[in-house]
């Protein structure tokens, strides 16, 4: 079975990734992917270069994610400039490593952890959703303590996704993040007993 993973930002979706490959399952990481995929010499990185200029790139060639965060995250025409480069390249990259692993693992789990799942219109990718729930107040007081942001660009940052409680009605699956961690293992543990999971 092939899961998406999604939710909003600060919501916890890394937690709960790690919960479930410790029960099994095989993650594959989008964040991991797109990091991956603007190494110096690959496509993505050039492309990005290109379009908003050396002042991206650090001394060494490599990203400098802060200096283009401060670019995209200020304009949603920009943002959508830069996701025209890297979406692509990254779910190709995804779909690659999961038709590896279902091939490999026929009977494991594969979860793939994509923040904006919904958003890039990738359901269809996937035999069930799960949304890792947290209400926006919450992601935004996260957001706000684990990147050190103000309480406006933790606003903005949260508005750039679809809302949570959308995100919330179309899952397959919901987990509750804003609890306790043992409310969230007990969540997970239902989720994989009612999908007789080995």
């Amino acid at each position: 079975m092939r899961i998406g993973l999604t939710g909003g930002i600060a919501s916890g979706k890394s937690t709960i990734a790690n919960m479930l490959v410790e029960r099994g399952a095989l993650l594959v990481d989008a964040d991991q992917v797109a990091r991956e995929i603007v190494l110096p010499g690959r496509p993505a990185l050039e492309a990005i270069a290109s379009t908003f200029g050396q002042a991206v790139l650090e001394q060494d060639g490599t990203l400098n994610r802060k200096a283009l965060g401060a670019i995209v995250f200020q304009d949603k025409s920009l943002l959508a400039k830069l996701e025209a480069i890297t979406h692509p390249a990254i779910r190709a990259s995804m779909q690659a490593t999961i038709h590896s692993y279902a091939e490999q693992f026929p009977n494991r789990l594969i979860i793939a952890d994509v923040p904006l799942l919904y958003e890039t219109k990738q359901e269809q990718l996937y035999d069930g959703i799960m949304v890792v729930y947290v209400p926006v107040e919450v992601q935004k007081t996260r957001l706000m303590k684990r990147n050190d942001v103000s309480e406006e660009e933790a606003n903005r940052r949260v508005l750039l996704q679809m809302d949570i409680e959308q995100k919330r009605e179309r899952a397959d699956f919901v987990i509750d993040n804003s609890g306790s961690l043992e409310e969230t293992k007990r969540q997970l543990d239902a989720f994989w007993e009612s999908q007789c999971l080995p």
